[in-house]
């Protein structure tokens, strides 16, 4: 096999390879440079095999580092992304080194920045960050070792949450007033042990 054409596509990034008077494949500019692909070259299966591996590998990095463009990913959710866009298992775990070889995934960094964005901006406590987590693929020890960290400010944080929460019950009498903050503390992720705390504070 010969390859007879290469031409460049509107995405001056990626060119077209004719083997034999017809088109073959498509290929990033870049790999054609690294296997120093020309006309004229003699070709055979397993080669363009090799070279298609590379442009497949190339195509799986380039989309996970897209999807870290917008926020940090944990591991099992940039898994899930490359599953979803088809690619194979082995080119999924390549692409895993070469993030972690850059320091792009890192579980522990993404649950405390999780952590911390879920408890600043929507008052969370940690029952529902540890399940959102989970859900995350974090594993447990990563899940409580984030959670000891804040362990100390949940009580206070649920306290504030319920001062602010119980000025919309105003109208309610004391029972509706305990049930209603009492399962909204509950929803948002608190203890029971700190929801009845904090019930036993502002419910009198």
């Amino acid at each position: 096999m010969k390859i007879t054409k290469i031409e460049s596509q509107k995405n001056q990034d990626r060119v077209n390879i004719y083997i034999d008077g017809e088109f073959a494949f498509g290929l990033m500019a870049e790999i054609q440079y690294k296997y120093d692909l020309s006309k004229g070259m003699e070709i055979n299966k397993e080669y363009i095999d090799k070279v298609l591996l590379e442009e497949e590998q190339a195509k799986a990095n380039d989309q996970a580092l897209r999807f870290l463009t917008y926020r940090q990913r944990s591991k099992k959710e940039i898994i899930d992304k490359l599953k979803k866009n088809g690619f194979s298992e082995n080119i999924i775990e390549n692409t895993l080194l070469y993030l972690k070889e850059y320091n792009l995934i890192n579980d522990l960094e993404f649950a405390e920045s999780f952590a911390k964005d879920k408890i600043n901006l929507n008052g969370f406590g940690p029952k529902r960050i540890k399940y959102d987590l989970y859900k995350k693929g974090i594993s447990n020890d990563i899940i409580q070792k984030v959670l000891e960290e804040d362990k100390d400010d949940e009580y206070s944080r649920a306290l504030e949450l319920g001062k602010k929460k119980l000025t919309s019950y105003k109208n309610d009498d004391k029972n509706a007033k305990y049930r209603k903050l009492g399962g909204f503390l509950q929803r948002k992720g608190y203890s029971y042990e700190c929801v009845s705390k904090v019930l036993r504070e502002l419910v009198k």
